[in-house]
């Protein structure tokens, strides 16, 4: 598999995606559902079956979730809706097959797209990440506090995010304005990607491709986390990490060098 070759991978185009559209398989697993549990008929019909699209599936998926405020629900789903390009839905799409692969708990798209915070969290990132590069920096900040608010991850608007991710059940993730995370990577609870506190402007860790990140570490500073390494549970990393390996303890040091073939984003295996 190709090595990351630079900050900007995650803006970049993430490859075309080498299975059929998941949006199809979503539509049939919901009116499956809808005809299994009544109860469920009408969020489904309202999200999902009768959506005109698949941008129109994940803004009112969205939309749903996060109308806690005085904005009205159509204000949001019309700001999401508006915001969805082909580059975020791909992205979409990456993330869902991520979640379904990884998760041993998730047995269907249906179920990450309904369901899981880790998810919904990251995809209101991505719109908010996109009003952010539009410069609309103010209803960015407000929609990735609101996310922070009803999901549980804090993930600032800055901060570049590629495919293929996974955020295993959110709940307290920080990720910083300066933080880099490139494709293929997943991320469990309580992980800090952060800074030092003493420093400005580049201040937040470089994570690169395929790398996993365990429950409860923290990774402080602008250092970079080599491509297809793993950081242990609980670990605090305050120095740069190597490609290919693991690393344990606080602080954080090298307890295993990978085989090269090893990815230990989508293998999921917490042992060290």
């Amino acid at each position: 598999m190709p090595k990351s070759t630079g900050l900007d991978l995650a803006e970049q185009q993430p490859p075309p995606l080498s299975d059929a559209s998941v949006w199809p398989v979503i539509r049939a697993e919901a009116a499956e559902l809808a005809a299994r549990e009544p109860i469920l008929w009408r969020l489904l019909t309202t999200e999902v079956t009768d959506a005109t699209g698949d941008h129109e599936i994940i803004a009112r998926v969205l939309a749903a979730r996060l109308s806690v405020t005085q904005v009205e629900t159509g204000n949001l789903f019309d700001l999401i809706l508006s915001t969805l390009n082909d580059d975020i839905m791909r992205k979409v799409e990456a993330d869902l097959i991520a979640v379904r692969e990884r998760d041993p708990a998730c047995t269907t798209f249906l179920h990450a797209l309904l369901n899981l915070k880790g998810f919904h969290a990251l995809q209101t990132h991505r719109i908010a990440h996109a009003l952010w590069n539009a410069g609309r920096l103010e209803i960015a900040t407000w929609l990735a506090n609101l996310a922070s608010l009803v999901f549980g991850p804090d993930i600032h608007p800055a901060a570049r995010i590629g495919a293929s991710i996974m955020l295993d059940h959110g709940s307290g993730i920080v990720i910083g304005e300066t933080a880099v995370i490139e494709d293929e990577v997943s991320i469990l609870q309580n992980v800090t990607l952060g800074g030092t506190g003493k420093e400005t402007g580049d201040r937040h860790p470089k994570i690169r491709h395929g790398v996993m990140i365990g429950a409860g570490a923290k990774i402080l500073g602008n250092i970079e986390i080599g491509a297809f390494s793993k950081i242990a549970a609980g670990s605090v990393v305050l120095k740069p990490v190597p490609e290919h390996c693991t690393v344990a303890g606080v602080p954080a040091a090298i307890v295993r060098i990978h085989r090269a073939d090893e990815i230990p984003a989508e293998t999921m295996d917490q042992n060290i």
